[in-house]
């Protein structure tokens, strides 16, 4: 209630018409419809759900990884009845949202058409975890042994953010490879947004990849990583041009971003675009600006800086001010 005893919908009633709001909003939505090619407002049912789907990860990562990611109560007597009972729960799940995501990309076929893809969608998914928990394995293992400051792998993996970006990313890209690219997509922005690591889910990354800090890195959609890659935080494997088709449009899933061969190491504030190659074994020096393709164990870094050390001399702030007012008066203000 407000002070003169107007309910708050009283105070603000004339202040807008709703009416009139609703009906303009909607214009606007049928306006921009329109306007696209490609749109799929089908209404709420036509889109995958990003709190939905946040939760089916909170599950395939405890099922991945159960005395680690799991609940506090798992042990090892009764881990497998967990993974089976969350994989359940999941896949489920999971299902629906890629039928959503079906219904939203192939609108207006059958719906046995729809429901068969996603269950073929889910299941070569549902097969695919056994290899996917050992690569993961490989990159926990890899954060451990490229990490000075790792005590154990267990830290790794509950600790660092990139590890939760790696989990996401390798779930993301199996569900990009087998026709679910939407439902890819908001996965890996979901890590996105807990972690500051930016992996499009279809970009190809191999074994035993490490990111430390990972803070403000980018992998693009056409990336592809080799196997034992390191990278430090603030990293881009972007693009350096997008092209247009013959409507002007930018063309899509073309390759544009970087190849990045085996044991490369790529150091903070590194940027690498367009489609180059990074020659195995090479190490990337930080804050490098990089647009040209390297041979195998190159080492590229910038040239060194130029710069001046002078002394810094602590005086009292009537001296100070005396200072300043004689430079001032003598024309040396500005380098002060």
């Amino acid at each position: 209630m407000t002070a003169d005893g107007e309910s708050e919908d009283q105070l603000l009633e004339g202040y807008w018409d709703l009416d009139r709001l609703v009906s303009d909003l909607g214009k606007v939505r049928t306006g921009w419809r329109a306007a696209q090619q490609h749109h799929a407002e089908y209404g709420a049912e036509g889109f995958p759900s990003r709190a939905n789907l946040a939760k089916i990860m909170t599950s395939l990562c405890g099922a991945l990884f159960p005395l680690r990611l799991g609940p506090s109560f798992i042990r090892v007597h009764n881990e497998d009845a967990f993974v089976a009972q969350t994989l359940q729960t999941a896949l489920s799940r999971l299902y629906g949202q890629i039928r959503l995501e079906l219904l939203y990309i192939m609108h207006g076929r059958p719906p046995a058409d729809i429901d068969g893809e996603a269950a073929r969608i889910i299941g070569n998914f549902a097969q695919s975890l056994p290899g996917l928990r050992e690569l993961l394995d490989s990159d926990v293992e890899a954060a451990f042994l490229g990490d000075p400051a790792a005590r154990s792998v267990d830290e790794v993996l509950i600790c660092y953010p990139s590890m939760l970006a790696i989990i996401h990313h390798r779930l993301a890209h199996r569900l990009y490879d087998l026709g679910a690219p939407l439902v890819a997509r908001i996965i890996s922005e979901i890590a996105h947004s807990r972690t500051g690591i930016d992996i499009h889910p279809g970009a190809v990354i191999g074994r035993s990849f490490f990111v430390d800090h990972g803070t403000g890195v980018v992998i693009g959609e056409t990336a592809i990583v080799g196997d034992r890659v390191r990278l430090y935080q603030g990293v881009t494997l972007g693009a350096r041009s997008f092209p247009a088709d013959e409507r002007g449009a930018l063309a899509k899933a073309i390759p544009r971003h970087p190849i990045i061969e085996d044991d490369v190491v790529i150091y903070a504030g590194a940027t690498i675009l367009g489609r180059i190659i990074i020659g195995s074994r090479s190490v990337i020096g930080g804050n490098v600006w990089l647009t040209d393709s390297v041979p195998a164990n190159s080492n590229v870094r910038q040239a060194k800086a130029q710069y001046e050390v002078t002394s810094r001399v602590e005086v009292s702030a009537p001296h100070r001010v005396h200072s300043l007012m004689d430079a001032e008066r003598d024309g040396f203000a500005e380098n002060i």
